[in-house]
C-alpha cells in the first residue's frame, strides 16, 4: 500500500516574523571618503578632518571691486542664498582672477551644489603655483578626495605638510584616502605623523581606529576609539565605530555598553541609535532592556507607532500573548487602516487557538485592501489547516496573482487542491510555482508528490531529485523518494540509504522510521525491520499503514496471531482499506467485516462524515 507521505513542507514562511526589530548599524562607520566642506554656511560633519572653509574668510588681496564683490558673496552665504553668491564670487573674480580665496568659496559651494566639476576645477586651481597655506590645500583636498579624484588630492596634501610640517589636521585625511586605496602601512604611518602634532584630535584616534581594524590590530583599534572618546566625550562617530566593531566579533554585551554609553554622554535624544540599542537587547534576548529603552521612546512621542509596535513584537517574543494582542489592538483602534499590524495580530490570535477572531483579522484586511496579498496567504493557510479546502483554494489563487515570486501560496494551494482530488490541477499550480521560484527545494518535492497521485513516477523520481540536487539536506525527499523505491520493490539499496539520511536528520520523526523499517522489510531484514516498525509505532501511535506494515512482518516471521492482531488494529484505523480486508480473508483469519471492532469503526467513520455534511 503506498502511503501518502506528503507533509505540508512549507519550511521557509514569510509570515512569522513580522515586521524584523531594529536595522543594521545605521550606517555607524562615517564613509571612508572624506567628506570636503561644503561653502554653505551650516555644521558639518565631526568627522572631517578638513577645517571648514565656511569660517570668517581672509579678505582677498587688496582691490576694492574685488573685496567688495567678496564681502557680498560672503554674506549671501550666511544668509543661505547660495545664487547669490556665486554671482559675487564669479564677479569678485573677475575683478582678481587670481584669487586662491575666491577660488576656494567657489569650489566649496560648486561641491554644496553636487556640481563635482567645477568644484574640481576650482580647487585644483587653488592648488596650483606656490604660497598657499596648508589648511586651505587641506581644505582642496577634502573636495578632490571627496569627487573621486585620490592621488590629486594626496598631491595636495602632500603639499599641505611640506608647507606645514607641524599641522596635523592635514595628516589625517592623507590617511583615510591611502586607507582606501588599501595602502595600510602608509596610512597607519600618515595618521600617527599627525597625531604626534595634534596628540588630543579626536579624528585622528578615529581614524586610527578605523585603520587598525583593517590591518587586524584589535587592541589598537579598541584603544585609539577609546581615546577618541576620552580626548572629546561629544565625538560620535568614535561610539558608533566601537559599537560596530563589537557587534561585528559577536560582542554585543560590549556594543550595547558603548550605545547605552552615547545616550548618557553625547544625545540622549538620537532615536537611530536607541533604536539600534533595542535590536541588540532583542538579539541578546534582554527583553526588559529593550522594554526600558522602548519606555523612554514611548515618554518622549506617545503616539509613536513604530515604538508601539515594538513593545508589542517584544512581547510576542516573550511568549506574552495576551499583552502582545492587548498592546496591538490599541494600535488599531487608533489606526485601523494599518493592515500589517492586523495581520500580525491576525497570527498571535492562531497562536493562542483563537482561531475566529484570526480569520476575521484577515477577513477584515482583505475588505480593506482586496490586493493585501499576505492576509490572503494566511487567511488561505488557516482555512487549510481548518480542512476548508475550497475557501482557500479562493484565497491561494488570489494570493498566487498577487505575489507570484513568493513558494508558500503556491505550495500550499497545491496541497489543497491533492486534497480535493483535483490532482492535475494541484501539479499545474506546482508547477506554475517553480517557473517563478526555480530554486525552491519544497516546490519540487510538492510537485513530486502531486506526480504520484497521477502515477507519473519517474516525473516523481526527478522531482525528488532535483528537490535534492537544490538541497541535499530535504529529508522529506529523502524519505519520499526512498519510501517509494522500496514500496516498488526497486533499487532497494538506494531505498535503505536514502531512509537512513532520512531519519538521521530527522530521528524522531516517526514516520521516515515506518520507511526505513519497511526497506529493511522490502531486503529481507526482518529483525532490523521489525525494530524500526515498533519504533514508529512508538513514536507515531495509531497509524493503519504503521500497523499493516507491523502485520506483513509478523506474517513473513510465521507469527499469525501477531499479524491478525496487528491487521485488526489497521482496520479498526482505516476499515475502507478494501486490500487488506481481502488480504485478511485470503490468509485464513476470517472476515474482518464481521468482527464487532471492525464494526464500531465503521459506524464512527459514518457519524463523522454525517457530522461534516451538517455542519457548514
Amino acid at each position: 500500500m503506498v502511503r501518502n507521505r506528503q507533509t505540508m513542507c512549507v519550511r521557509s514562511t514569510n509570515r512569522r516574523r513580522f515586521p524584523e526589530i531594529g536595522s543594521g548599524l545605521l550606517g555607524a562607520l562615517i564613509p571612508l571618503v572624506i567628506m570636503a566642506c561644503a561653502a554653505a554656511p551650516h555644521p558639518q560633519d565631526t568627522a572631517t578632518p578638513v577645517t571648514s572653509i565656511t569660517k570668517q574668510p581672509t579678505t582677498p588681496t587688496p582691490n576694492s571691486a574685488a573685496t567688495y564683490h567678496f564681502m557680498l558673496g560672503y554674506q549671501a552665504e550666511l544668509a543661505q542664498d547660495t545664487e547669490a553668491a556665486l554671482g559675487e564670487y564669479r564677479a569678485a573674480l573677475k575683478a582678481d582672477p587670481a584669487s586662491r580665496e575666491v577660488k576656494a568659496r567657489l569650489a566649496g559651494l560648486y561641491f554644496g551644489l553636487g556640481d563635482l566639476t567645477s568644484a574640481v576645477q576650482y580647487a585644483e586651481e587653488v592648488g596650483e603655483g606656490t604660497g598657499q597655506d596648508a589648511q586651505l590645500l587641506t581644505q582642496m583636498a577634502g573636495i578632490l578626495a571627496s569627487a573621486g579624484k585620490p592621488d590629486r588630492a594626496l598631491r595636495l596634501l602632500d603639499l599641505a605638510i611640506d608647507r606645514d610640517p607641524g599641522r596635523g589636521e592635514s595628516y589625517f585625511p592623507k590617511g583615510i584616502i591611502l586607507l582606501n586605496q588599501k595602502r595600510l602601512a602608509e596610512a597607519e604611518q600618515a595618521v600617527k605623523q599627525g597625531l604626534q602634532y595634534a596628540s588630543d584630535s579626536p579624528i585622528g584616534y578615529y581614524y586610527l581606529g578605523r585603520i587598525s581594524i583593517e590591518t587586524g590590530n584589535a587592541e589598537q583599534a579598541v584603544a585609539s576609539f577609546d581615546r577618541a572618546i576620552a580626548v572629546n566625550p561629544s565625538f560620535e562617530p568614535a561610539y558608533l565605530a566601537q559599537a560596530s566593531f563589537h557587534e561585528s566579533r559577536q560582542e554585543k554585551d560590549k556594543a550595547i555598553a558603548v550605545l547605552q554609553q552615547y545616550l548618557q554622554r553625547v544625545n540622549p535624544r538620537n532615536k537611530d541609535i536607541r533604536q539600534h540599542l533595542i535590536q541588540l537587547y532583542v538579539t541578546t534576548k534582554d527583553y526588559a532592556g529593550a522594554l526600558a529603552e522602548l519606555e523612554k521612546i514611548l515618554e518622549e512621542d506617545p503616539e509613536d507607532l513604530d515604538a508601539q509596535l515594538r513593545v508589542a513584537l517584544i512581547y510576542g517574543e516573550k511568549k506574552e500573548l495576551t499583552k502582545a494582542i492587548d498592546q496591538l489592538t490599541g494600535i488599531l483602534k487608533a489606526r485601523p487602516a494599518e493592515l500589517k499590524i492586523r495581520d500580525y495580530l491576525g497570527y498571535l490570535y492562531e497562536e493562542t487557538k483563537e482561531l475566529p477572531k484570526a480569520m476575521e483579522a484577515y477577513q477584515f484586511n482583505i475588505q480593506l485592501d482586496p490586493t493585501f496579498a499576505e492576509s490572503h496567504i494566511h487567511l488561505g493557510v488557516l482555512q487549510y489547516r481548518l480542512k476548508k479546502f475550497p475557501d482557500a483554494i479562493t484565497h491561494l489563487s488570489e494570493a498566487v496573482r498577487l505575489t507570484p515570486k513568493q513558494p508558500e501560496p503556491h505550495i500550499v494551494l497545491g496541497l489543497a487542491l491533492l486534497q480535493t482530488e483535483q490532482f492535475e490541477k494541484a501539479s499545474q499550480a506546482l508547477e506554475e510555482g517553480i517557473r517563478h521560484n526555480p530554486k525552491s527545494a519544497d516546490l519540487h518535492f510538492n510537485v513530486g508528490t502531486a506526480y504520484d497521485k497521477l502515477n507519473r513516477f519517474d516525473d516523481v523520481v526527478r522531482a525528488m531529485e532535483t528537490a535534492l540536487s537544490l538541497d541535499p539536506h530535504h529529508a522529506d525527499a529523502m524519505n519520499y523518494l526512498g519510501y517509494s523505491y522500496a514500496e516498488r520493490g526497486i533499487k532497494i539499496d538506494q531505498a535503505l540509504s536514502l531512509t537512513r539520511q532520512a531519519v538521521a536528520l530527522k530521528p524522531d520523526n516517526g514516520y521516515y522510521v515506518d520507511s526505513l523499517g519497511w526497506a529493511f522489510y522490502k531486503s529481507g531484514l526482518l529483525v532490523e525491520a521489525l525494530t524500526e516498525i515498533k519504533r514508529a509505532v512508538a513514536l507515531v501511535g495509531d497509524d493503519p499503514v504503521i500497523y499493516e506494515h507491523l502485520g506483513d512482518i509478523y506474517m513473513k516471521q510465521q507469527k499469525l496471531s501477531d499479524a491478525r492482531e496487528a491487521w485488526l488494529h489497521s482496520l479498526e484505523l482505516d476499515p475502507s482499506n478494501e486490500k487488506l480486508l481481502q488480504r485478511f480473508r485470503e490468509q485464513g483469519m476470517g472476515d474482518p467485516a464481521q468482527e464487532d471492532r471492525i464494526q464500531q469503526a465503521k459506524r464512527r467513520v459514518s457519524e463523522k462524515i454525517q457530522s461534516q455534511q451538517v455542519t457548514p
